[in-house]
């Protein structure tokens, strides 16, 4: 048997311009969540710490921020536990490359076979106390001449039972992927032969299957952008020998700590301002990401605005962002359209309705919900044809 733990698109050192003075804080919850993933391979006893690519955001990293890496690495080196590493395309192996200026096995006082870095120049490391093959596929330009997978065959490679590949780049979709600097079919992975391949660039989390070649992106460990779904994971890899046959099985661990969550409020059952402020305020988290859209009708005595409530609301989260995406009353004293209009022939249809209902409602009080949908429906309506937006 053996286990691996696959992470991704770490980014360390990222600077998140965008986001201001809570850049710093996103840097070091991903940091964060590197750590967390050395102390969840330590804890799940893996064999292999792989990383397939952007484990920094940049090339240009300081050298505190190179050594906290490597003091991990050298933990896991006193683990037991090997770490193999690619370059990925924003710490891209050209001639400015951290892994050209940095020793990371020095560094982390470890043996050069506990802490490798696959190149152009080193495409594969063999481990014979664990009968393991990895196969690092990079170049040393940000867009790859070729497949990094092209002329890969590692079921005729003898040198160990165990073949894992890794490999930064994206999934060939076509139209979507065309353009990408590093692109791999289905097709090319099943022609390998590997047990397991390491995907690296995507930041969500995915798994899949070609021939008999499993593969998966763990995804980001945290969020590079805090508005980013399916990241916040890494895997734990288990490839087991049943009867001659390789089983691979894929576990999901979560080591990050920002959440998204998005919520759309129908402004209908909204009373006040201050009302709508304590309801959300009650999902206050300072790991969430939380995204809500107001909805439905606007009541006609219901006033409210955006900017104050996000001021109210934002330093109860992460990031809070409120959209008004609800449709007010129809102003009064609006002029009625022309009758011989779809909208005049609709609204007048729809008001022939209401008066009707309100003859008879008097009579009967069962009707007055039957009322109250028709004069909505007057709203929504003439909005929809009038050419405003609406979201239900």
């Amino acid at each position: 048997m053996l286990r691996l733990l696959h992470t991704a698109d770490v980014h360390l050192g990222a600077r998140h311009t965008d986001l201001g003075e809570r850049a710093a804080v996103l840097r070091e919850r991903q940091f964060a969540a590197f750590r967390a993933s050395v102390e969840l391979a330590i804890v799940e006893k893996v064999d292999i710490f792989l990383v397939a690519g952007d484990l920094f955001d940049s090339n240009t990293q300081p050298r505190r921020s190179v050594e906290r890496v490597a003091a991990e690495l050298g933990r896991l080196a006193r683990a037991g536990i090997r770490t193999v590493i690619i370059p990925g395309t924003h710490d891209v192996y050209d001639g400015a490359s951290i892994y050209r200026s940095y020793d990371l096995a020095g560094m982390a006082r470890a043996a050069s076979d506990w802490v490798v870095v696959l190149t152009p120049y080193l495409p594969e490391v063999v481990f014979p106390p664990l009968d393991t093959i990895v196969y690092g596929r990079v170049f040393d330009t940000k867009r790859s001449p070729r497949s990094p997978l092209a002329g890969l065959d590692a079921k005729s490679d003898a040198r160990a039972t165990w073949k894992i590949g890794m490999v930064h780049g994206s999934l060939a979709i076509p139209g979507r992927t065309d353009s990408d600097t590093v692109v791999v079919t289905e097709d090319e992975i099943a022609r390998t032969g590997l047990d397991y391949l390491a995907l690296g660039h995507w930041h969500s989390a995915i798994e899949g299957r070609a021939g008999n070649v499993s593969y998966a992106y763990s995804g980001a460990p945290e969020p590079v952008a805090v508005d980013q779904d399916g990241a916040g994971q890494v895997l734990i890899v288990t490839l087991e020998d049943e009867d001659g046959r390789h089983v691979i099985t894929i576990e999901p661990k979560r080591v990050g700590q920002t959440r998204s969550e998005k919520l759309d409020l129908d402004v209908a059952g909204v009373h006040s301002q201050p009302e709508l402020i304590d309801v959300l305020g009650r999902h206050a988290d300072s790991n969430l990401v939380f995204d809500v859209r107001l909805t439905g009708l606007l009541p006609d005595d219901l006033d409210l605005d955006s900017d104050e409530i996000e001021r109210a609301l934002a330093p109860s989260f992460l990031r809070f962002r409120l959209r008004d995406q609800s449709i007010p009353a129809a102003p009064d004293g609006a002029v009625a359209p022309p009758a011989e209009t779809v909208v005049g022939a609709f609204v007048r249809n729809v008001e022939d309705q209401i008066a009707a209902l309100e003859r008879s409602a008097a009579s009967d009080p069962a009707q007055e919900e039957e009322l109250a949908d028709l004069r909505e429906v007057l709203r929504l309506g003439r909005h929809l044809l009038e050419g405003r937006q609406v979201t239900l």
